[in-house]
């Protein structure tokens, strides 16, 4: 079971003249009465980059990863490393350290061409697997070795959400926001519709805005961000995400601390 922590009251801040709709920091969280899947997604270490203590960032994940119970899988959703490619296979060595099986999503500071990116990780950066029968995860890149914002494969992920339109359950999971409610997403008005058009899909996770950590609703779907655990910016607080799946079908996710294991923010899915 997990440690049922009080909430944190925390507000978080995002500047963007774009942005026309509140961040949902807080909702009424309903934890399932019994987890049936659990995983956990942390995005931003930026493994490597300069005047920044890295290598500690990292080990304090590691560490609070490993003492979750229960966990199915984890997702590290992009920005593994800061930009220098020989990067890669080191920061590879420190996720190997989690004691649950991981899958890897390709950021903008990931700046590997996909024949490398697949020799180190086994993986495609447009990538896909069932879970256990039941639930399916959809890994999407959106970037280049350039570091260029990008939309999403549609054509990708759109074969892949047909694959799984019979399962009960579909996360799916892309370092940048594909649309501008951010100051660093980008307007991929095609990703959003095709997210919106399937109704097994319950959750698109982000990193990127190291500063932002809510929720956001494109018709009734959530898009929710992880904040950061490394880098040189944004919230003070490393933290990482957790998703629980019920037996009933219900879903929930929370935000925590690193340092302490708080739980920051919930909401339902």
């Amino acid at each position: 079971m997990m440690n049922r922590r009080p909430f944190l009251q925390k507000l978080g801040i995002l500047t963007t003249s774009t942005m026309t709709l509140p961040f949902y920091l807080f909702g009424k969280m309903q934890l399932p009465k019994k987890t049936k899947f659990k995983f956990i997604t942390a995005s931003d270490g930026h493994f490597g980059q300069p005047n920044t203590d890295f290598e500690k960032s990292h080990q304090d994940l590691i560490q609070a990863i490993n003492k979750e119970k229960d966990v199915d899988f984890v997702v590290f959703n992009g920005d593994l490393i800061h930009d220098e490619p020989s990067l890669m296979p080191e920061v590879k060595k420190v996720y190997d350290q989690v004691q649950h099986p991981y899958f890897v999503a390709k950021g903008n500071h990931d700046r590997v061409d996909e024949e490398t990116w697949n020799q180190i990780w086994n993986q495609p950066s447009n990538f896909s697997k069932v879970h256990r029968d039941e639930l399916g995860m959809v890994l999407l890149n959106c970037s280049n070795p350039k570091g260029e914002y990008l939309c999403a494969d549609l054509d990708f992920a759109k074969q892949t959400l047909d694959e799984f339109s019979s399962l009960p359950h579909i996360m799916v999971f892309i370092h940048i926001s594909q649309n501008d409610w951010t100051r660093h997403g980008v307007s991929c008005q095609g990703f959003m519709d095709l997210i919106a058009s399937y109704p097994n899909v319950r959750a698109t996770f982000h990193g990127h805005d190291h500063d932002v950590d809510g929720v956001m609703l494109y018709q009734k779907k959530p898009f929710l961000w992880s904040g950061h655990f490394g880098g040189s910016w944004g919230n003070p607080f490393p933290s990482y995400r957790v998703c629980e799946v019920g037996a009933d079908g219900s879903a929930a996710t929370y935000l925590k601390r690193v340092s302490d294991g708080v739980i920051l923010n919930g909401y339902t899915l």
